[in-house]
């Protein structure tokens, strides 16, 4: 457990740190990023945290990579996130999955409305990577979900959403909450959550925004549900 969440906690930021490294250089596209080497040493992680922040960031279509030359940064750079600083502390994850609830369905309705083609290959993209995870990798699981869910916010063509997106999704990755993430993120309840998302996804591929807003809502409820049997049961073993 402890040597997941540590996976976790590396993961996350080193794609935190990337996105950061990219938001600077956005307005000069084609810069190579150093090795993966390099990038290890700088952001102190693993190469295998950095290399899984990286495939993240290709689908997303923020770098690309060309064989024997090397990782560059693509043309599309993610919206800066909103300041957090001191965010973590004022709030809960029960708060966190609150703001999902009332932003991302918003979200998923616009996404089926106005999501083009190439979001759309984005988002199957996405599923195709999350279909291939095992469900006992809860790192690689949480990794491409969080992509999953901000490739549909993206779609949905706001950027000051996608600036809330970001900024929610930054505060409920928090490592200090990765237990109970864990606990809410069993091998069963995975299969589940990737249901939701082919339903989700099913729905913005026809432009069906209220079946999509439905769906995404029935995934967070579903999520919610078990974040609370997670927190209770985590209260229960401290008594």
């Amino acid at each position: 457990m402890e040597k997941s969440s540590r996976f976790l906690a590396n993961s996350s930021t080193a794609l935190e740190q990337l996105r950061g490294l990219i938001n600077q250089h956005e307005s000069t596209p084609g810069i190579p990023l150093p090795t993966e080497r390099e990038l290890s040493e700088t952001l102190g992680v693993g190469r295998r945290e950095v290399r899984r922040a990286l495939d993240v960031l290709e689908e997303e279509g923020r770098i690309w990579r060309k064989q024997g030359k090397g990782t560059f940064i693509g043309p599309a750079a993610p919206v800066e996130p909103l300041a957090l600083q001191g965010l973590v502390q004022q709030t809960n994850l029960l708060e966190v999955m609150e703001a999902r609830l009332q932003l991302e369905p918003g979200l998923a309705r616009l996404a089926a409305l106005r999501a083009t083609r190439e979001n759309i290959a984005l988002m199957q993209r996405m599923l195709e990577r999350i279909d291939k995870v095992s469900p006992d990798d809860r790192d690689l699981n949480e990794l491409w979900d969080s992509a999953f869910h901000r490739a549909i916010a993206e779609a949905a063509g706001n950027r000051l959403m996608l600036g809330l997106f970001d900024a929610i999704d930054a505060v409920r990755r928090e490592p200090s909450w990765q237990h109970l993430r864990e606990l809410a993120r069993t091998p069963e309840r995975v299969d589940s959550y990737n249901d939701h998302h082919h339903k989700i996804m099913t729905a913005i591929i026809h432009r069906q925004p209220n079946e999509a807003a439905a769906a995404m809502r029935e995934h967070l409820l579903t999520l919610q549900t078990a974040l609370i049997q997670a927190i209770n049961l985590e209260d229960d073993s401290l008594l």
